[in-house]
């Protein structure tokens, strides 16, 4: 196993943490089978949200008689303090537990501060002095945002997409929040799908330092190979080394990472995803990329404006409205 120290937060865990989103598609049942597993195997650190329909619900079931053996991290998608209260309180309740380790807003467009006319800080500063939340955080998916996070010093940790194919911008982030002592959490450490071996993805994270991967996890086989790099994490060899460097090759430069920070579209399209499915149609299992609901989102790619906005967004610098239009004219193809 390897431990880490959760920024300053004076909490010690498990390196490889548990992504609880995808058990929202699982029964009750078997999100708990493996969120149990996943403690037996040394996993610590769990994060959930309230946006996550019942995912918070099946933490608190999976958890009941073992609480004081897990670190929850949860968010909360309020835009008021008024609202931000009342998630806390359905939060705990669903959670079956009277605190949470790590509360996060989620993924704001603007950095919640003291005294703001939005309220959301300085109730959670309040739940902080009610022992109901113990560290106030931040996750997002823009990188304005993230860097006022880290430099304003109001958050225990900042929760951002890594992975191995992130760039030099990402990475700062990463060395800014190292400097300051402030935690961060990876999400999207196989890049929304993209990358395919979790144990390649664990083996880079392992020497990614003060990093902390959250690997969503909705399949056992999912979970077994993460539980084998907490048992035991593999060394880098020149077969992984490999397969990381391919994946660089293949994946580095013109096309989109799914990262969002161009959204949202002015006539609703998922650029995020329609500018990449052709990637992921090569990449992972065909079903559900070409069902009626994708199929349906593929199409609103007609009605791009070309606008730019989402140009200028972009982080990469790419001409989005161009990948765009291959990825439709790819996804076509397959009918």
């Amino acid at each position: 196993m390897s431990n880490i120290q959760l920024g300053s937060t004076g909490i010690t865990i498990e390196k490889n943490g548990f992504g609880c989103l995808p058990i929202q598609r699982i029964s009750k049942q078997e999100a708990a089978y493996l969120l149990r597993k996943a403690v037996d195997g040394g996993m610590n650190y769990f994060d959930t949200a309230r946006a996550y329909s019942d995912s918070e619900e099946k933490l608190g079931y999976a958890f009941a008689g073992i609480r004081d053996k897990v670190v929850i991290a949860t968010k909360t998608h309020a835009q008021t303090g008024t609202e931000m209260r009342e998630h806390l309180e359905t939060s705990l309740r669903e959670l079956g537990t009277d605190y949470i380790d790590i509360y996060q807003f989620h993924n704001p467009p603007f950095v919640p501060r003291p005294g703001g006319e939005d309220g959301l800080y300085d109730a959670a500063v309040e739940a902080k002095a009610q022992g109901k939340i113990r560290h106030i955080a931040i996750t997002n998916h823009r990188l304005p945002v993230a860097h006022e996070a880290i430099d304003s010093e109001l958050y225990a940790l900042l929760q951002f997409p890594y992975s191995y194919l992130s760039g030099p911008q990402d990475r700062e982030l990463v060395d800014k929040c190292r400097a300051k002592g402030m935690g961060f959490v990876a999400m999207k450490g196989m890049s929304g799908g993209l990358l395919q071996n979790g144990t390649a993805a664990a083996i880079w994270m392992a020497g990614q330092e003060g990093v902390v991967p959250i690997w969503g996890v909705q399949q056992e086989w999912e979970l077994d190979q993460f539980l084998a790099c907490v048992r035991d994490t593999p060394a880098m060899t020149p077969e992984y080394q490999a397969m990381i460097d391919t994946d660089r090759a293949e994946l580095t430069g013109n096309f989109c990472r799914g990262c969002g920070y161009c959204m949202p579209c002015p006539v609703g399209i998922q650029i995020n995803q329609c500018a990449r499915i052709n990637l992921m149609l090569r990449r992972a299992p065909e079903e559900e990329w070409l069902g009626e609901y994708w199929q349906s989102e593929m199409k609103k790619v007609e009605n791009c404006l070309h606008c730019g906005k989402c140009v200028s967004k972009c982080p990469y610098g790419l001409n989005t409205p161009l990948l765009l239009q291959e990825s439709y004219k790819e996804y076509w193809t397959h009918f």
